[in-house]
């Protein structure tokens, strides 16, 4: 288990080449690769990520959801085969710039009964979907997201069981804002968990880094462990939820602590 901070935590306040250089500068061992935009889904922009990377491992690449991935699901022909050559594009870039993991969402929940109950279609689209990921060694992972598709326990599992090659991915405070003990996630993802997004919170809701709230991350990181977890513990937080740039990598020794704690 190593820690790691997602660039989407410097949103606003950087631009991703900038911020791969502000991480690599702090001395964090790994990051989560936030493209915002079309234009940051080209192989020209993958290779300027790629010579900013320094000595960061790029653990995954995270899509804006709601430009095309609920689109990969739909049944208008024209749109499902744009949808594909975006994503096509975007995973060229990630396997240029060493991201071998590909943090997902999904359909988006912004109506009623958006996202169809058959597993057994959802499955295959995954399958179609994870198979164009595998074109580029890029590895589908699902995360739970309290407004998409993974939006509660119990859906992981099943359709794992349609999709083999699908993997999960933890974030601690989608889970609090669904309403769902992490732990429930935690074990719906056993034994696929391929990375994991962390936060604190505040005795009064509000989100801040790990260290600075009240979350047990001991607790936590040690129930990951037992679920045969061994991936990237990546801090991902808003622009807003801290000062300095230094907080980050403090933050970071803060769980690599706990990490060794546990062994």
């Amino acid at each position: 288990m190593y820690t790691g901070v997602s660039t989407a935590s410097l949103f606003l306040r950087e631009m991703n080449e900038d911020a791969l250089s502000v991480l690599d500068g702090l001395g964090v061992r790994s990051t989560e690769v936030f493209l915002t935009t079309l234009s940051e889904y080209t192989e020209e922009f993958a290779r300027l990520l790629l010579s900013r990377r320094g000595s960061l491992k790029i653990n995954s690449v995270h899509l804006l959801n709601t430009q095309f991935e609920p689109q990969l699901f739909g049944a208008h022909p024209r749109a499902k085969r744009d949808a594909f050559e975006i994503l096509g594009g975007a995973m060229r870039s990630a396997h240029i710039f060493g991201a071998e993991r590909y943090t997902f969402h999904g359909i988006t929940r912004l109506k009623k009964n958006s996202v169809p109950s058959d597993f057994g279609k959802l499955g295959a689209s995954l399958n179609e979907i994870s198979a164009a990921c595998a074109a580029h060694s890029v590895r589908l992972c699902l995360e739970n997201v309290h407004w998409a598709m993974y939006n509660e326990p119990g859906i992981f599992s099943p359709l794992k069981a349609r999709c083999p090659g699908l993997l999960g991915v933890l974030d601690v405070k989608q889970a609090r804002l669904s309403g769902y003990p992490y732990p429930m996630y935690i074990k719906d993802m056993e034994g696929a968990i391929s990375h994991v997004h962390l936060s604190d919170v505040t005795e009064t809701g509000s989100i801040c880094l790990p260290g600075r709230g009240i979350f047990d991350f001991e607790e936590c990181l040690r129930r990951l462990k037992d679920a045969g977890f061994d991936g990237a513990a990546l801090i991902e937080v808003y622009a807003g939820d801290y000062g300095e740039y230094a907080e980050l990598k403090r933050s970071c020794d803060y769980l690599d602590e706990i990490i060794y704690k546990i062994g």
